[in-house]
């Protein structure tokens, strides 16, 4: 095939089929054809023409084989055999002629098996480190063999198209014997060959590198011991020795305690008749034995006279004899302060309203966050620092705007179709013309998808669609075939490149296939990479379009969908901010009904139904429940204004939750309060029975307040800013409103009860109806209530009976084991679905990502200080091409790749480094090239057709490298060269494009580049926790490789800044709460002064918290910021449920069993009524909130508290008190407040007469 005979209609040029021996060339040709073609010695069979036209194809595929040189020799010297061997004959065959002009038509090419399958194995691993793909994909069209590959460069080229001008039919079929044949065997180098080594990443089968084949990842479960053929856990089979244990002990108890007479004992504390003779000495002995009445109306001195020795002796039992210093210390000043408040309620008020007004009008400077990064981006995060430096040094990850186009199954067992259909696709062109009519208004100038997008190679955006294989242009498109042809050849044919200029790979554009199978894909992905700024001014033009955006897709772009039986999912960069703010006007009905529920509920329970005192009208509290949920209402205003008053911003959780959990928490004392002043001797004076109830009450009040805001207080350690704000903005909340309960409510309570007993109207008190006298039976005097009945004479007798006893503990002990067991089981995360309102069109593409993306968010591995110079050798520790170090960097992460299971890592980095090197390599000859006068020149093909490219060299040859590797100079003046380079046919290494935002110039002339980064994906991510993983393997990997090279690394992606808390939020969540019970510990230890009293309190608290963490795993309530903010603010709330009860325990007198049972009389009807069903009524309404994070993270998560501090304070708390509780704080020889009550109740059957001291 010597010479050429013609061309063909597109100018390709074709050789001579006429055969032509041998010539020898002269010694210019023979330097040019020794420096690309060194296998050729002597004669050739070629004219300079035809070896012009050599170098020029093949100068095209060098860039993309110079990483590795075994790989490049042999690829060079195929053509050079095929184009001028002196012995073509012996393996070429014409077998076509085109008669005009005798050229080739078709040609055979003889080749051996051998030849070709190491030929092959030389090339089929290098990267293309731009694209992150292999080089075969490029130069063989993705052979996976050598046939493919040679199948592949033997089609003739369509028309104006890069490839071969007439067909080559490779053959290896060829008989022994026929001397007219022999077969291409020429040597080939091994890409393990020292001489010519390849990079790791380009040949795993090099001798220095470390692992060719990365180990199987392994799997770590812990512990886990082989029982019965199965895998049992350590902690579970620990929790099942001890449980058992325990439940020994617990009956080896009962037997002790089972007699008859023991049993009997049991009941007996708590029978009227048994207690009758106790009843009749307690009478004798204590005149104000009697129960107070539940109604303030019902006096026995209509004069409201006072009776000193009576308030005295009320006043000395309040504390009991030996009560300790601070439980005698707060009863005394609450009782003085009581008194205060009642004598001056009017000035109380005042106060307390200008107080509040004041606080409020902290509201002006109100700002609510709603920027994702800001409300969950954890202060002092390493990963936020690290987006700061990415951002700033480099450039923002561009904003990402994406359509979802997926197909229906026509059943429910059916799958669905594929959507690579001509009318789909045409369909697609008539969205996108939708798209690209989008108008945004930014400051009264259109802004368009062309103003504001990303545009690496010119003016054509880079959108990620199957449309840029028909260049974005509905002209070009015929039929869907062309598109199932650049699946395939996507990165290797002319006419598959996209309107910007770049291959356009199918995983990203596609979803919802297997594997390879892209032309069964049921989903079309459509996404347009936006600009990103790093100030959010910056981006008020991209989200004025984004806002246009998303309303031409709801309102237009979804019904050409439906229409045509597809699904449309749809987001813009700035959706989920946009959805927060919507959230938080979706559930102001919520709040509002709330309120009004609790409202009613509260003025139901304070009132009084007692026609025969007073009329319901009269007796009744639906004024003092409107100032009780006000009270709340202000506090959280109050606390809101007052935090906005120092900067401090608000956020859309804080405004939708804190009512709903101040007053959940705040209405228990309102609860406590009115039923303690109910219950004070009717014989004193209003102001004396105030000052009384606060006394009784205000230390556990203030113990259990106090301790709620040491909970809240605590929450504000953690280091995300939502729940750390959030937690401030709870604290103070419940601080004021402890604050104004204890001053604006108890003069409102006071004021109300003065109405009541003056016989005046609740709502109305100018209106006055007068009021029966008080002398009637007793029966109707002294009738206790149906709550109060079902305590003393069915609740607390049950729960002393031993075999309950017994079985409570191992029931709630059961539970306890149980939740330790599970909650390693606890998953970690915060589904962006549940943050989200339940109607948000982002629901269902949250689900779409799931189903149908094959391909993860992108990894940036990004260097900081590298040092370019020669001296320093970190470009060898860096770089993957050959005479790189085996370890380095991007070695290790083409490595990682090959376990994607383990490295979350799916393919290797591009590299601008190696692409650089390539570039700049004399062997690239078509890439780096320089003018006479030293000025960079362009590849060929883009040097336009005035040939000023003729006299162009290349910038250096090989022996101006050192070692192969510029010198320091070299790197310095030629790198903004490359970065500056276009890439094309001629030189597909240009780093314009892929690597402008890859480096940080700045200040790089003194031999160090500040930051530059290396770019691989991760594989798709669709749970929480395969986020969480890749983080984590991420930054193992990063801290393993900066530790090797002694460079620092750090790896980057979007998503990093929002999951990097939950590597540590165990331990976060270990330390919260240890903190919270710590806190709770010394307040309970101060007031009380007794260190068995506080462990006790600490002990069932903890037993709550821990079976509220199994109930987390049960309803699949994730660990993460949220949750454990809620866990330690249960670690407060949870002390009303104990402390009450515990401390009448401690204030009680007798053995632990009696003081057990008055304990549960006296006080477990507050605990039910006033605790129990406020809060219930409060958290109920959480279920009809929009916002699922309402319904999972508040509902549910404190309807569980709620249930287990009910049965924990209610049915567990007296049991443990009687079988192990604290000694009582107070000397038996002296009644106690409540001894007095109890033997006021124990007297009484249920609707018995009592008697007062009189014996009337």
């Amino acid at each position: 095939m010597y010479d050429i005979c013609g061309n063909r209609t597109d100018g390709k040029p074709l050789n001579c089929a006429t055969p032509s021996p041998a010539v020898t060339p002269d010694r210019a040709f023979s330097l040019k054809l020794q420096s690309l073609c060194p296998t050729i010695v002597g004669d050739v069979c070629c004219t300079p023409t035809q070896f012009n036209l050599l170098r020029s194809n093949v100068q095209q595929a060098v860039p993309f084989l110079t990483g590795c040189p075994a790989c490049l020799r042999n690829f060079l010297n195929f053509f050079c055999e095929f184009s001028c061997s002196p012995n073509q004959g012996s393996f070429l065959n014409v077998t076509a002629v085109n008669g005009a002009n005798n050229a080739v038509a078709a040609l055979e090419f003889f080749i051996t098996d051998e030849y070709g399958r190491k030929f092959y194995d030389s090339c089929k691993d290098v990267k293309f480190t731009s694209m992150n793909i292999r080089s075969m994909d490029f130069i063989g069209g993705g052979a996976q063999n050598y046939s493919e590959w040679f199948a592949f460069m033997g089609k003739e080229a369509a028309p104006s198209l890069p490839g071969s001008p007439y067909p080559i039919s490779f053959r290896t079929d060829v008989k022994e014997g026929n001397p007219a044949v022999t077969p291409f065997n020429s040597s080939v180098i091994a890409c393990s060959d020292p001489s010519f080594e390849c990079s790791c990443g380009d040949c795993p089968l090099v001798n220095s590198c470390a692992e060719p084949n990365p180990p199987a990842p392994s799997e770590t479960k812990g512990c886990h011991v082989q029982i019965a053929g199965s895998q049992v856990a350590c902690l579970t089979l620990a929790v099942i020795i001890l449980y058992g244990c325990l439940v020994v002990i617990i009956l080896g108890w009962w037997l002790m305690f089972r007699s008859p007479r023991k049993e009997m004992s049991s009941k007996e504390r708590l029978n009227p008749d048994a207690q009758s003779d106790l009843a009749n000495k307690a009478q004798q002995t204590d005149v104000d034995s009697q129960i107070r009445s539940p109604n303030e109306l019902d006096r026995l001195d209509p004069k409201h006279q006072n009776h000193p020795a009576k308030e005295n002796e009320a006043v000395s039992r309040l504390a009991g004899a030996g009560a300790p210093f601070m439980v005698t210390f707060l009863s005394n000043r609450f009782r003085i302060y009581g008194e205060l408040v009642a004598y001056n309620t009017k000035k109380v008020l005042a106060i307390a309203i200008v107080i509040t007004v004041v606080l409020c009008l902290g509201l002006i400077r109100l700002r609510v966050e709603t920027r994702p990064e800001k409300l969950w981006v954890s202060y002092g995060s390493k990963a936020a620092e690290e987006k700061k430096f990415f951002d700033s040094h480099l450039a923002p990850f561009y904003r990402i705007e994406q359509l979802i186009l997926a197909t229906v199954p026509g059943s429910k067992d059916s799958p669905p179709p594929s959507i690579v259909t001509d009318a789909n696709l045409k369909l697609l062109f008539d969205l996108q013309e939708k798209v690209d009519n989008v108008r945004g208004n930014h400051s009264g100038k259109l802004i368009s998808l062309q103003d504001i997008c990303l545009k690496p190679l010119g003016t054509p955006c880079a959108t990620q669609s199957i449309l840029q294989y028909y260049q974005m242009n509905v002209s070009t498109f015929q039929d869907a075939s062309h598109a199932e042809f650049c699946f395939q050849y996507y990165s290797s044919s002319e006419t598959c490149l996209s309107a910007f200029g770049g291959p356009v790979d199918p995983t990203t554009i596609l979803g919802g296939f297997t594997g390879n199978n892209y032309t069964q894909a049921t989903a079309l992905v459509v996404t347009y990479p936006v600009i990103n700024a790093v100030s959010g001014e910056g981006n008020a033009a991209a989200i004025a379009w984004e806002n246009e955006f998303i309303r031409v897709v709801k309102e237009e772009i979804v019904g050409m969908a439906i229409a045509n039986n597809l699904t449309l999912s749809y987001s813009s960069e700035s959706s989920i901010e946009a959805e927060l703010k919507r959230e938080s006007y979706a559930d102001a009905l919520t709040i509002g009904i709330s309120y009004l529920v609790m409202f009613v509920y509260i003025a139901f329970t304070l009132g009084d139904w007692n026609p025969s005192v007073a009329p319901f009208y009269v007796t009744s509290k639906v004024l003092l429940g409107f100032v009780g949920v006000a009270i709340v209402a202000f506090s959280v205003l109050g606390s809101i204004g007052l935090c906005s008053y120092f900067g401090v911003h608000s956020t859309l959780i804080i405004v939708e939750v804190i009512p709903f959990l101040v007053l959940a928490v705040g209405v228990d004392n309102m609860c406590i309060l009115v039923h303690a002043l109910k219950r004070q001797d009717l014989n004193l004076n209003l102001e004396t029975r105030v000052g009384l109830a606060l006394a009784e009450v205000g230390p556990s009040i203030t113990l259990a307040s106090v301790a709620e805001v040491l909970a809240f207080t605590v929450g504000i350690s953690t280091p995300m800013p939502a729940c750390r704000v959030f937690s401030l903005f709870a604290a103070v909340a419940v601080l004021l409103d402890y604050l104004l309960q204890i001053t604006a409510f108890v003069a409102v309570l006071t004021l109300d009860f003065r109405r009541s007993e003056s016989g005046r109207v609740d709502c109305v008190p100018c209106i006055h109806v007068g009021r029966k006298e008080p002398g009637l039976p007793n029966e109707q005097r002294h009738n206790p209530g149906l709550r109060q009945r079902y305590m003393k004479n069915y609740h607390a007798p049950f729960l002393s009976i031993p075999a309950v006893k017994a079985s409570v503990l191992a029931i709630f002990f059961g539970l306890l084991f149980a939740s330790i067991a599970v909650i390693p089981r606890i998953s970690i995360g915060l589904e962006q679905k549940i943050v989200l309102p339940s109607d948000s069109y982002l629901q269902g593409y949250f689900d779409n990502i799931t189903e149908y993306l094959r391909v993860g968010p992108p990894v940036y591995f990004v260097v900081k200080d590298y040092n370019y110079s020669i001296g320093s050798n970190q470009t060898n520790k860096l770089c993957s091409i050959n005479q790189c170090d085996p370890n380095s960097l991007l070695n290790e992460i083409s490595r990682a790749a090959l376990s994607p299971q383990s490295s979350f890592i799916a393919r290797p980095a591009a590299s601008w480094l190696d692409d650089f090197l390539i570039w700049l390599s004399p062997n690239a000859f078509g890439c780096c090239r320089k003018f006479q006068d030293g000025g960079y020149c362009p590849p060929v093909d883009q040097c336009g057709l005035n040939n000023t490219c003729s006299e162009c060299t290349t910038c250096f040859l090989q022996s101006d490298l050192v070692e192969g590797r510029p010198s320091t100079e070299q790197f310095r003046s030629k790198l903004p060269w490359f970065l500056a380079a276009l890439p094309s046919a001629d030189c597909s290494k240009g780093g314009h494009g892929a690597y402008t935002n890859s480096l940080d110039l700045a200040g790089y002339d003194s031999g160090i580049i500040k930051a530059s980064e290396f770019r691989s994906y991760h594989t798709p991510l669709n749970k929480q926790s395969d986020f969480i993983d890749a983080l984590r393997a991420a930054k193992n990997f990063a801290k393993k490789i900066s530790k090797s090279l002694n460079i620092e690394v750090f790896p980057y992606s979007v998503f990093y800044i929002f999951f990097e808390q939950y590597l540590d939020i165990k331990n976060t969540t270990a330390l919260g709460l240890s903190v919270a019970l710590a806190a709770v510990f010394v307040v309970c230890l101060v007031i009380t002064m007794s260190i068995s009293t506080a462990i006790t309190i600490i002990f069932v608290i903890s037993m709550i918290i821990v079976d509220l963490m199994g109930l987390m795993v049960i309803w699949n309530i994730q660990l993460n910021a949220i949750s454990v903010v809620n866990l330690v603010m249960a670690t407060g709330i949870a002390v009303e449920f104990c402390v009450h009860i515990t401390h009448a325990f401690t204030m009680s007198t007798g053995d632990k069993g009696e003081r057990a049972s008055k304990a549960l009389v006296l006080m477990g009807e507050p605990v039910f009524s006033g605790i129990t069903l406020t809060k219930m009524v409060g958290v109920l309404v959480l279920n009809f909130a929009q916002s699922k994070i309402f319904k999972v993270y508040y509902f549910r998560m404190y309807l569980g508290l709620v249930v287990l501090g009910a049965l924990h304070g209610l049915v567990f708390l007296p049991v443990w008190l009687s079988v192990a509780g604290p000694d009582p704080l107070v000397e038996q020889k002296l009644p106690s407040l409540c001894n007095r009550f109890w033997r006021s109740v124990a007297t009484r059957r249920p609707g018995s007469i009592g008697t007062d001291s009189a014996g009337k």
